[in-house]
């Protein structure tokens, strides 16, 4: 298979991935209204696109197989690292906040109320009851 194919090829996937770049684009720009960990997962994501455009770029240029390879495997690489960075940001984060809550008072227990699948019931087998009444008050000629 020649460089050309899997370069547009590669070039059609990232534009597709704009799904998950872009929005990551997004909380890294928002900086510290993200939280640490959010950023860090960001990070990673446009870390992955941005190695698998280079690579689809480098692809176009007349160069051994060996270079998009490399450019491809170090940025999924350094997106797990990242991730993987993330996640553990996120386990301390939710620790820390389980820490805080913990430390208020426990609350008064809520006013118990119908499900609403209970209430959806009620009131279809209300409507089922009223339908062939309504239909008999109503008359034949209606």
């Amino acid at each position: 298979m020649s460089h050309i194919v899997l370069a547009v090829g590669a070039t059609a996937v990232c534009l597709s991935g704009s799904a998950w770049y872009l929005p990551a684009v997004a909380d890294l720009r928002a900086g510290d209204d993200r939280p640490r960990s959010r950023r860090l997962g960001a990070l990673a994501c446009v870390t992955t696109w941005a190695a698998a455009a280079v690579a689809g770029l480098l692809l176009f240029a007349p160069v051994h197989w060996q270079a998009p390879g490399a450019v491809a495997g170090g940025g999924a690489a350094a997106g797990i690292l990242l991730r993987s960075l993330a996640r553990a940001q996120r386990a301390r984060e939710r620790r820390e906040t389980e820490r805080c809550w913990s430390a208020l008072p426990p609350a008064l227990p809520a006013a118990r109320s119908r499900g609403p699948r209970r209430v959806l019931v009620a009131w279809t087998l209300l409507a089922l009851a009223a339908a062939p009444v309504l239909t008999a008050l109503r008359g034949p000629f209606g």
